[in-house]
């Protein structure tokens, strides 16, 4: 899966350029292009992620059915649209975007810094602080999404949070969970949220991860079906040629059936690819297919 940098991590490029029609043929061509010629022959080893005309829900809806047709089933997203001075997930602006992913089982992947603004503490701070802080807007985006009510109106939704890493997930689950039970008849979400946040987040989200030991030990709190495992190539941050050592160290004490999910089954069934179906049903391969494929 390859998120575009040209562009900036959801397309914010075109949607900042003041011709919207330049800007939608740009969004179109750069799909056409990640599509036909990026994953064109790769024989599935490549997977198409799209973007979408951000300025226009219905527009970014008809571009999601438009992939969809030939078999994409992943579209970028902004952690945080406001940031960008769109409208915010609470606006119902999107509805019409959100619709479209969900009846076409298109993933939401909402890049760490696709809101074009990192945390930091101050203006002199080394980049340093900014690079230790970068799960933070997928943090409180997760929030967001789980006091939003579109995972009520929109039940099949899927969100992944890519880079945004998972070891943070086990409080947050619990804080938003405690904020529904004693504060949402004045918290604005009484009539809008009817289940517990995090039941939300067990079945609508993953948490993408590249290496975050603190995750994988919290991996019953976290949920071994809402992780994926990630390498972050070509970025500096990526664990990239070690990948692997890295990858084993980490799922030490995990079983096979939790490895298998974290490093290859989520993903599968994430972005709906027709892929290990011997493995699903055959004992002893899951930790092969898991860690093998990875290479040296």
């Amino acid at each position: 899966l390859c998120f575009p940098t040209f562009p900036r991590f959801c397309g914010q490029t075109f949607t900042e350029h003041p011709d919207r029609e330049m800007g939608l043929a740009c969004v179109k061509a750069y799909n056409d292009w990640m599509v036909e010629e990026w994953c064109g022959d790769s024989n599935g080893a490549l997977i198409p992620l799209i973007i979408v005309p951000l300025w226009d829900a219905e527009l970014a809806a008809e571009e999601v059915r438009r992939n969809a047709e030939r078999g994409v089933h992943a579209v970028c997203f902004s952690e945080i649209p406001s940031h960008l001075g769109l409208p915010s997930i609470h606006s119902g602006f999107w509805d019409p975007f959100f619709a479209a992913c969900e009846d076409t089982e298109t993933t939401i992947n909402m890049h760490i810094g696709s809101s074009s603004r990192m945390p930091a503490t101050s203006a002199d701070a080394p980049v340093a602080v900014a690079a230790s802080l970068s799960f933070n807007n997928s943090m409180a985006s997760l929030s967001d999404w789980l006091f939003s009510g579109n995972l009520v109106k929109f039940p099949k939704l899927t969100l992944a949070y890519s880079e945004g890493q998972i070891g943070w997930l086990p409080y947050v689950l619990e804080r938003v969970d405690d904020v529904w039970r004693e504060h949402r008849a004045w918290g604005g979400v009484k009539d809008l949220i009817p289940e517990p946040p995090s039941a939300y987040y067990y079945r609508n989200v993953f948490g993408c991860f590249f290496r975050d030991r603190h995750g994988l030990v919290a991996i019953d709190e976290v949920g071994e079906d809402n992780i994926t495992f990630e390498t972050d190539y070509p970025h500096t941050d990526s664990t990239w040629p070690e990948t692997k050592q890295v990858a084993e160290k980490m799922v030490e004490g995990l079983t096979d059936e939790q490895i298998y999910k974290a490093m290859r089954g989520n993903a599968i069934r994430m972005l709906h690819l027709d892929l290990d179906k011997d493995v699903v049903t055959t004992p002893g391969l899951k930790r092969t297919a898991a860690l093998d494929l990875l290479g040296e």
